[in-house]
């Protein structure tokens, strides 16, 4: 039934490759879940006519069971990537029947379609058409001009002319499977690929060895722990990964066939930034650059670590204060290194330095989020994950003596951990595949689920809401400008507009002031486009300018006092993440606690501050508002280890991380010291960034969640 041999299908900016599975907007990759590709390529293949729901569940899931409900989802989905509008461009819906695709569709046999000139040939002749043919004449010789001046430019580049006979880089996907597919490595000879795989959100990842033309990956590594950040041996004998667990980072080494692990290292179990992976092993076999820290206090350093000795030596100096160096990776002759250093969370730039001075060279001056990276097989130029001028990461190429980094045009957005074959040729990355929205729970009379319903969706991350204290309005947080904004709604999700537009500076956390008429919120963007440290801002609710309201030091995850005089917020300034508060007019800021403290919420009748002590530390903490002791109020089912959590009246709302059941939500009693279910968290959660809020009746939550998660890795064949 299907046209499979070698067609693509094109309509309006896109094209459909069905042999390789791919939907490409204007040249660049659209992501897209396997059935939810399935589901798209069935309507076209099928266009212009109705399919009925029953006959796409067959074609779609044969021999399956599957309730209509997935097939709506799946157009739901395949709506948001198309950009679908009302009326429909693409895909109708037929009411009690199915579905129809009604746009217009141009099949394309191996990338050829008919020839432009052949088929609409230039109408009339004698001086018109002598005219066309001169003004033909002179465009293809200012394109052969400009044509050779870039094949200089090249050669001057790279020391060579481009073959006019290789091959064009192919984007193809090398694994589509359920769950989380990321961190490739490349082995030496480039048939295998090395990755991290969760199947589930309540599955441990692991590490699986993909052979180049089998499906069925070879599971390497099992057990409780987390398996990440794989490397090759040079020979391709053995594979280097991190394995992670409650209390303990430790490196290990493993035969790339399978057998036994050896330990090699246990390191800081501190926190690591980022979820990305490097080419980290030395070209010769001998060491590993991985990440480290000498006290719980200091910034990560990259650390070389013997292979021989299994001595650790520590080769960076990231300055103090700062969160440290990440994602080192040698250069292809094992003179240079190159890494992010992180000054705050979501701020960080791309170093490279050679490894006989120590002394490092900074190559990006934008302070976004970085997540992989990799040299080019020549040693010329590093390609990285970034967020360059969005709120998703694209990848980018930087040549390594510095310069003004370029983007790679021919892969998407929300991509990280690139790699490089060591033979140059071929590039793999990981593609997302997240979408996160925000749903309303709404409760009866007990605290119970009553109902609930999705009330701000978008294509991009949609996260940290918070009811206005009328109940009648919603801020939150969306990429669906492009950077980070922080929005307004009303209750339902609709008249959605943007009050703050945080370009790729991490920008969060609004807070509603008790009257109503101001929002906190962090950002990393000074307003003026420059990136910089944390610090908090105001905004009126109606819109305007927003104005700073932390001075030096800085400052994240704001929050109000119960009369709005105050604004308590995170910072560093000590050298030590502490909760500091400041007036609302301006002032000088006060430091609340002594030992620690992240993220807080003042009680109704503001005598006492409820706080977390870190970003990723269980525990819901107290203190008198005006200081004094410190007292742990719960770490039931670890308590305070993300961010999903709420001061409401007399309750708390967390978020819980007991095992087996995953994360579900409960609430506690602040006077009965009572503990409540409230509902079982279904869906994956980003948990490190807030995704709560409580309405100010307490019949409604807010809960930030992913309505589809998981990601890919996919490949580029013939990358230059």
């Amino acid at each position: 039934m299907r046209e499979r041999n070698g067609f693509s299908y094109q309509f309006g900016p896109f094209q459909l490759d069905a042999k390789d599975r791919m939907l490409l907007r204007e040249g660049e990759y659209v992501p897209l879940a396997p059935k939810v590709f399935e589901t798209l390529l069935a309507l076209v293949e099928h266009r212009g006519r109705i399919v009925d729901k029953e006959e796409l569940l067959k074609e779609i899931w044969p021999n399956t069971f599957v309730e209509e409900v997935s097939l709506a989802k799946n157009v739901s989905t395949l709506r948001k990537a198309l950009d679908d509008t009302h009326p429909p461009r693409y895909i109708e819906t037929i009411p009690k029947r199915g579905y129809r695709f009604v746009a217009e569709v141009r099949p394309v046999v191996d990338g050829r379609g008919p020839d432009p000139d052949s088929a609409n040939p230039v109408p009339g002749s004698g001086p018109l058409r002598g005219h066309l043919r001169r003004t033909r004449l002179w465009w293809a010789g200012s394109l052969l001009a400009v044509t050779l001046a870039g094949l200089v430019w090249w050669s001057l580049r790279v020391g060579h002319f481009p073959n006019p006979n290789a091959p064009s880089p192919k984007t193809i996907p090398v694994t589509s499977y359920p769950g989380h597919e990321s961190q490739a490595a490349f082995s030496p000879d480039s048939a295998r690929i090395a990755f991290v795989w969760d199947r589930a959100p309540k599955d441990t990842p692991h590490i699986y060895v993909k052979v180049s033309g089998k499906e069925t990956p070879l599971q390497l590594t099992s057990g409780p722990g987390s398996d990440s950040k794989p490397a090759w041996s040079p020979d391709g004998k053995l594979i280097w990964f991190l394995r992670t667990s409650a209390d303990q980072r430790v490196w290990y080494q493993i035969p790339a066939p399978g057998g036994p692990v050896r330990k090699l290292a246990e390191v800081s179990p501190y926190f690591d930034l980022g979820s990305g992976n490097s080419p980290y092993a030395a070209p010769d076999g001998n060491s590993l650059a991985i990440v480290d820290k000498n006290s719980p206090g200091d910034p990560a350093s990259i650390f070389l670590l013997s292979l021989r000795t299994l001595e650790l030596r520590k080769v960076t100096a990231p300055p103090a204060g700062t969160t440290g160096d990440y994602y080192p990776a040698f250069s292809p002759d094992g003179r240079k290194l190159a890494f992010a250093r992180a000054v705050s969370f979501s701020a960080t730039d791309l170093y490279v330095m050679a490894l006989s001075d120590g002394k490092p060279k900074r190559l990006t001056f934008d302070g976004v989020t970085i997540e992989g990276l990799a040299w080019t097989a020549d040693g010329r130029d590093i390609v990285f994950s970034s967020r360059r001028g969005d709120s998703v990461n694209a990848l980018w190429r930087i040549a390594a003596a510095g310069g003004e980094p370029e983007r790679l045009g021919a892969v998407g957005k929300d991509v990280s951990s690139p790699a490089i074959s060591v033979r140059g040729g071929r590039l793999a990355y990981t593609q997302s595949l997240d979408d996160m929205n925000i749903w309303r729970f709404d409760l009866d009379a007990t605290g119970q689920v009553a109902s609930k319903a999705q009330v701000i969706a978008s294509t991009f991350r949609d996260s940290d809401p918070d009811y206005a204290p009328d109940g009648a309005r919603i801020a939150f947080v969306s990429g669906r400008s492009g950077g980070f904004g922080i929005w307004v709604s009303n209750a339902d999700g609709s008249d959605p507009h943007l009050l703050f537009d945080g370009g790729a500076h991490v920008t969060g956390s609004p807070r509603w002031s008790p009257d109503g008429r101001w929002i906190a919120f962090d950002t990393r963007s000074n307003n003026q486009g420059k990136p910089g440290d944390p610090d908090i801002y105001l905004v009126s609710a109606g819109g305007g300018a927003a104005r700073r309201v932390t001075a030096e030091g800085g400052g994240v995850a704001p929050s109000w006092s119960h009369d709005g005089r105050w604004i308590y917020f995170g910072s560093t300034r000590t050298g030590r993440m502490e909760i500091w508060k400041t007036p609302r007019a301006g002032g000088a800021a006060m430091q609340i606690t002594r030992q620690g403290g992240f993220e807080a919420f003042e009680s109704a009748d503001g005598q006492y501050l409820y706080y977390l002590k870190g970003r990723t530390t269980p525990g819901i903490w107290r203190v008198p508002t005006g200081g004094g002791e410190e007292t742990l109020v719960t770490i039931r089912n670890q308590a305070g280890l993300w961010r999903y959590w709420r001061i409401a009246g007399d309750r708390i709302y967390y978020a819980t991380a007991a095992p087996p059941s995953g994360p579900r939500l409960e609430f506690l009693d602040l006077r009965s010291r009572q503990v409540h279910d409230v509902l079982k968290m279904e869906r994956a959660s980003e948990l490190t960034i807030p995704g709560l809020a409580v309405s100010p009746d307490g019949m409604h939550i807010l809960c930030a969640q992913y309505d589809q998660s998981g990601s890919d890795i996919m490949m580029v064949d013939h990358f230059r």
